[in-house]
């Protein structure tokens, strides 16, 4: 034994040839103590040693199995015999060449009969499908600390996002049996409690979840009967949301009038580059959170400027969620799914929740990138399969029949000189029901909101509005649309400049347009 040990001991070429680092972590994993104080021979010898004594306890641990076995057999022939020689006994009267086969066909049942207790057995092993995972046991003194954050269920596996929605190094892992449990969804903010590691211990890397308190502000138990986000049924908006706040903003103003939003509505803002998108998007949040403060709003940046994200955050009082351009493509999917799984949690409770994404267009660049691929593949260089996932997220926002309601204004970039990016708009052009266009040129003028009010509207906008306001609203489109675009926006800009509010707006268009329109 001696001489099998001792090379390992001393001249291990896999140790030896290891760097100092890597030794110290394969000692931290064998469980060496103080391994970080020791120097490479000392880590080298210790290492070794401990492998030959495992090597030697697993070798002990076989012959002992076999010698169990060996005494079992033994043990089972002996039986056998005793068994054989007391029917020889019973029947001596018997012939011989009767008794020959009797024997053989004994010993074949008894084969048979071991061989179905085998198989047997492992159809039990069968039945029982995978392991089931055990639920944590918590000792008495065990230390529990609070956590908190986003549900992100997986294929295999789910974890608890405690540091937004992208994943970092203090998320909780979750056990299927404990989705399964308390019917956890992806999206869902649980408060719950791990175990802190005690002093000494190995930290595991990631701490997996022992109790569960809440799920989205409630008991496991009032969160189990909620309805799933696919069965409630959809409407048309029927409740508006006024973006209207001071006279001198106009942009909130102007959408209010040519396009107005309702919550539910899914809306899609149709910008080229430098066009004013993103100030249109800000005034927007403002907006919601100045007159809607019972919205929840979320803003998902997808492949956007830093700076931007910066900007967005100062400015805008909702949840902001981003994912700058230099971080890889399956971030940008990640922090989308999650946000929009977020918000129809959020639509199950009842709640309202608007979602703006800056941009739909990049969110389908991501897919394009990250998604497996199909084999078909579009033009310009578009996988097919890389589109639905975003019409997933924007065919999301609906009005709900017995309360909540999810709006969804999304931009969708044109102009680019990219024929993906033509093909990406494409697909979604019909699928909104509310379209804010944007003008370059009028953009170059420096003419804000650069809004083409000719092509611009929101379906079914008879509900959102009064029939008072209605036919002012369509008396005034008469106007505008005998004037070139960039004519009729100055002209309302113009109009709009000398009222205080929408509705002494249109009591004035009413005054002016009344006679010649009668006539």
């Amino acid at each position: 034994m001696t001489d099998q040990v001792e090379p390992v001991r001393s001249n291990s070429p896999e140790l030896a040839a290891m760097s100092l680092p890597k030794l110290k972590e394969v000692a931290s994993q064998l469980g060496i103590d103080g391994a970080s104080k020791l120097k490479k021979d000392a880590l080298v010898t210790a290492i070794a040693d401990l492998q030959a004594a495992n090597r030697e306890a697993a070798k002990a641990e076989r012959e002992a199995r076999r010698e169990a076995r060996n005494a079992k057999k033994n043990s089972n022939r002996e039986n056998s015999n005793n068994s054989g020689d007391n029917s020889d006994d019973s029947d001596d009267d018997g012939d011989v060449q009767d008794n020959g086969p009797r024997e053989n066909d004994r010993g074949m049942s008894g084969r048979r009969d071991r061989g179905r207790d085998r198989n047997r057995g492992r159809d039990r092993n069968r039945d029982r499908g995978p392991r089931e995972e055990r639920e944590p046991v918590i000792g008495e003194d065990d230390v529990l600390v609070p956590v908190g954050g986003l549900v992100d269920i997986m294929d295999n596996y789910s974890f608890i996002r405690t540091g937004g929605y992208l994943p970092g190094p203090n998320d909780v892992y979750v056990s299927q049996q404990q989705v399964r449990k308390y019917g956890l969804r992806k999206g869902d903010v649980v408060t719950g409690q791990v175990r802190q590691a005690r002093e000494g211990e190995q930290r595991q890397k990631y701490n997996p979840l022992i109790t569960l308190e809440t799920i989205n502000g409630v008991t496991p138990d009032e969160a189990r009967g909620r309805v799933e986000f696919g069965k409630l049924v959809p409407l048309y908006p029927q409740e508006r949301l006024r973006l209207e706040t001071e006279p001198n903003i106009l942009t909130t103003r102007v959408i209010d009038l040519i396009a107005p939003i309702g919550k539910g509505q899914r809306g899609l803002i149709v910008s080229p580059p430098k066009a004013g998108k993103t100030m249109v998007l800000q005034s927007i949040a403002n907006a919601i959170t100045t007159n809607n403060p019972e919205c929840h709003l979320m803003v998902v940046l997808v492949d956007e400027r830093p700076e931007e994200v910066t900007d967005m955050q100062r400015s805008v009082k909702g949840e902001v969620i981003a994912s700058t351009f230099d971080r890889p493509a399956d971030d940008h999917t990640t922090i989308a799914e999650l946000a929009i799984e977020r918000a129809k949690r959020l639509v199950e409770l009842g709640h309202d929740v608007v979602v703006l994404l800056d941009s739909i267009t990049r969110l389908g660049r991501a897919y394009n990138i990250a998604a497996p691929a199909s084999g078909r593949i579009l033009s310009g260089g578009v996988d097919s399969a890389a589109l639905y996932p975003p019409k997933k997220f924007f065919g999301a926002a609906r009005n709900i029949e017995d309360g909540g309601s999810l709006t969804i204004l999304a931009t969708a970039l044109v102009d680019t000189g990219s024929r993906m990016d033509e093909v990406i708009f494409e697909e979604f052009k019909g699928t909104g029901n509310m379209e804010l266009i944007l003008d370059r040129k009028m953009a170059d003028k420096r003419i804000f909101p650069a809004v083409n009010v000719v092509a611009s509207g929101t379906r079914k906008e008879e509900i959102l509005m009064g029939t008072e306001e209605l036919n002012i609203v369509w008396k005034l489109r008469r106007v505008l649309h005998a004037l070139e675009p960039q004519a009729a926006l100055e002209l309302l800009l113009e109009k709009m400049k000398g009222t205080k509010s929408n509705v002494e707006f249109l009591m004035q268009i009413q005054k002016t347009t009344s006679g010649p329109n009668e006539g």
